[in-house]
């Protein structure tokens, strides 16, 4: 299952389901709004496949983009199994924080 993650209006991150959970699962560790970890954690739970992060509050927003550029690739390189995939979710998890740091 094809998963999507809108980072800003006009730049999406697509990636395979167990991808996209696991990147919500690295944000849920580690948002200190927990209503807002509640919300993607009942994304994951639910099977529901899109996060839209400009739904969510501006606070929150900035909180996900600093951790999307800083420390989810270095996270997914410690945690994810070695591997024959380990390298191409990595560029995709690297795609993911440039998306996150660009600026509007």
């Amino acid at each position: 299952m094809a998963a999507l993650i809108m980072v800003r209006p006009g730049e999406d991150w697509q990636a395979t389901g167990g991808l996209f959970d696991w990147t919500l699962e690295y944000l849920i560790a580690r948002l200190h709004n927990r209503d807002a970890a509640d919300e993607l954690q009942t994304i994951v739970d639910n099977n529901l496949g899109s996060l839209w992060i400009p739904d969510l509050p501006a606070a929150v927003q900035a909180e996900i983009y600093r951790l999307l550029q800083d420390g989810l690739v270095e996270a997914a390189d410690q945690e994810l199994p070695d591997g024959p995939a380990k390298a191409s979710a990595l560029t995709q998890l690297r795609e993911l924080a440039a998306i996150a740091g660009r600026r509007l």
